[in-house]
């Protein structure tokens, strides 16, 4: 992979590996779960995912989870919205979250 296939909006994509229970389950899938900027799309989520850790992506899935309101020392806000992407990867290929980028 050379330094000029991978830009600076690809960062921008790609927010967070998401480590949980349920991550690591689905990571058995061939399967790897991101925190994404509200605004990508799918192909965008794609071309990151292919770009920066140099893999064949199968599908991506994506999710917004809605903020909910929480209170804090008797002040009441709300925690912001989360998009999350579901990657799937095609057979042979893998990423390991826990090294970063």
């Amino acid at each position: 992979m050379s330094a000029a296939s991978v830009e600076p909006r690809h960062y921008d994509v790609i927010i967070a590996p998401v480590i949980t229970e349920k991550a690591t389950a689905a990571s058995e899938r061939n399967q790897v779960i991101f925190k994404v900027a509200k605004n990508a799309t799918k192909p965008q989520i794609k071309e990151a995912v292919e770009r920066l850790f140099d893999v064949k992506v199968k599908s991506v899935n994506t999710l917004v989870r809605k903020g909910k309101v929480r209170a804090f020392r008797g002040v009441r806000g709300v925690t912001s919205d989360v998009k999350k992407a579901i990657v799937t990867l095609e057979e042979g290929h893998s990423i390991d979250v826990t090294t970063g980028l």
